[in-house]
């Protein structure tokens, strides 16, 4: 079933999101502003659209791999989009590279999907976790 997010578009320049290919499971998410990151900076970038994320679901952002390739990643990925926020979608990007970087507007700089969120609780337990193989092994201990 095909779940709509309804986007307002508050700049001009503003681009739909758009799939690459028809497999693609992300949508490309498109900069509707010019502008330069510096080396080692972070810069918020417009998209030009405010969003209306279905209840019951969530908007998974994260990088494109032709961007990360040059240094030019999300800050903080993957960035969660939740149903109730109705602000200006923006993306954080940080250059990692060596030099400025210039989005331009139209620039594809991010992309997402949408995600449905699961109910959950979190609870206190007075008895020990269920054991496992891992057990408490972490951070690189399956392998490299």
């Amino acid at each position: 079933m095909i779940r709509p997010v309804k986007l307002f578009r508050v700049s001009p320049s503003a681009k739909l999101p758009t799939k690459g290919t028809p497999g693609s499971a992300y949508w490309d998410l498109y900069a509707a502003e010019q502008v330069t990151i510096d080396d080692r900076c972070i810069e918020l970038v417009s998209t030009g659209w405010r969003i209306e994320v279905p209840e019951g679901y969530f908007l998974d952002v994260r990088p494109r791999s032709g961007l990360a390739i040059h240094g030019v990643t999300i800050n903080n990925s993957p960035g969660v989009i939740d149903a109730d926020y109705r602000g200006e979608l923006r993306i954080v990007l940080i250059n990692l590279g060596p030099a400025p970087w210039v989005v331009q507007i139209g620039d594809r700089i991010a992309q997402c999907a949408l995600m449905p969120v699961v109910a959950t609780s979190f609870e206190a337990s007075l008895e020990e976790l269920s054991p496992t193989t891992r057990g408490t092994q972490g951070y690189g201990s399956t392998g490299r």
